[in-house]
């Protein structure tokens, strides 16, 4: 870990500006966390406090059926709790189906507790509906990540690579995030 020496009563600027070696076991650092913006609402592949709570709200906005089709709400029981836990995702669409993607990668906590769930999910965006998530393996995953980055405006600061990039580039960075189709249970 790599400490920036600040003047005293400065901790808040030497938080923000202190650079750490992946917790989650990622080789990589998220590239979101360039921006200082975005380090608030997320640290190490992980939400920070306010990054919980903003998501939170925005579940119960999406909920609502509010904001654009694009965005929706994923519920899904908790792995060691058992509660309903609640996230907004964007909604990647190719060629007539619908994806859901981890810019968080495999560390992500609804991504581990859809696995617990076997995929048995409720996506909600207005109304309430049960589905079935079903992973998409590595090889298939890039047309679906390039329209993701595409129309998830937050979401693609968590890639590598630009919006307009190749397959190939998608293509070499889909192993670190999960796709998941969504079919009607």
């Amino acid at each position: 870990m790599t400490t920036v020496t600040t003047p005293p009563g400065n901790a808040v600027t030497a938080r923000l500006q202190e650079r750490t070696e992946p917790m989650s076991g990622a080789s990589h650092h998220d590239p979101a966390e360039g921006s200082v913006l975005m380090r608030l609402f997320y640290r190490d592949w992980h939400p920070t406090r306010l990054g919980r709570w903003f998501n939170r709200f925005q579940g119960w906005w999406s909920g609502l059926g509010l904001p654009p089709s694009v965005m929706a709400a994923l519920e899904v029981n908790g792995r060691a709790s058992g509660k309903r836990r609640s996230q907004v995702l964007a909604i990647a669409r190719v060629e007539g189906e619908r994806y859901l993607v981890s810019m968080l990668g495999h560390q992500s906590e609804w991504v581990k507790n859809v696995e617990a769930a076997h995929g048995d999910a409720v996506i909600r965006h207005g109304r309430r509906r049960r589905v079935h998530l079903a992973v998409v393996p590595p090889e298939e995953r890039a047309p679906i990540l390039r329209e993701y980055v595409r129309i998830a405006r937050s979401g693609r600061r968590h890639f590598p690579v630009a919006v307009g990039a190749s397959l190939s580039e998608f293509a070499a960075i889909a192993e670190r995030y999960p796709v998941y189709r969504i079919d009607p249970a």
